[in-house]
């Protein structure tokens, strides 16, 4: 699962980043493509990687999307454990701890393109994105020309 070829295809922001990634991935419940995901996001962020465990937890293999109001979060932070969490969840848990419709849509405004890209994390990001979704990464051609070449 972790061969010499997957981790070439791999690109890490740091050694901590690569390190975390592995050694969190043996402690998850599946070796899936969502908790590659979330695991490779959380490895992003120094301050992610350190309140992991405020974040997920790895004995339900459930977020804990309350940690965005945690006083340790920075921007940067927040960015890459909402990338994670929409990678894992498929949505927007953290949209359910508010309680009035204008407080949701500015929740669910921090989920945008965006928001999460404009910054630092763009490239690695779009990393975790290959990561998740292996299978739209790349063009098949083969499949292309078998549906008669029409876009």
């Amino acid at each position: 699962m972790n061969s010499t070829a997957e981790r070439a295809e791999i690109a890490f922001i740091s050694k901590e980043h690569e390190k975390f990634y592995y050694e969190k991935l043996g402690q998850v419940r599946y070796q899936d493509v969502y908790h590659k995901a979330l695991c490779y996001c959380l490895g992003m962020n120094a301050d992610a990687r350190n309140h992991v465990d405020r974040i997920y937890d790895f004995a339900t293999g459930l977020v804990k999307p309350e940690c965005i109001f945690e006083g340790w979060q920075t921007s940067g932070s927040l960015k890459v454990v909402r990338m994670a969490f929409n990678l894992y969840c498929n949505g927007t848990p953290t949209m359910d701890l508010y309680k009035t419709m204008d407080e949701q849509i500015y929740e669910q405004s921090h989920y945008n393109v965006e928001d999460l890209f404009c910054c630092q994390y763009a490239p690695f990001f779009w990393q975790a994105i290959k990561i998740r979704y292996p299978e739209y990464v790349s063009y098949n051609d083969q499949l292309h020309k078998m549906l008669g070449s029409r876009d």
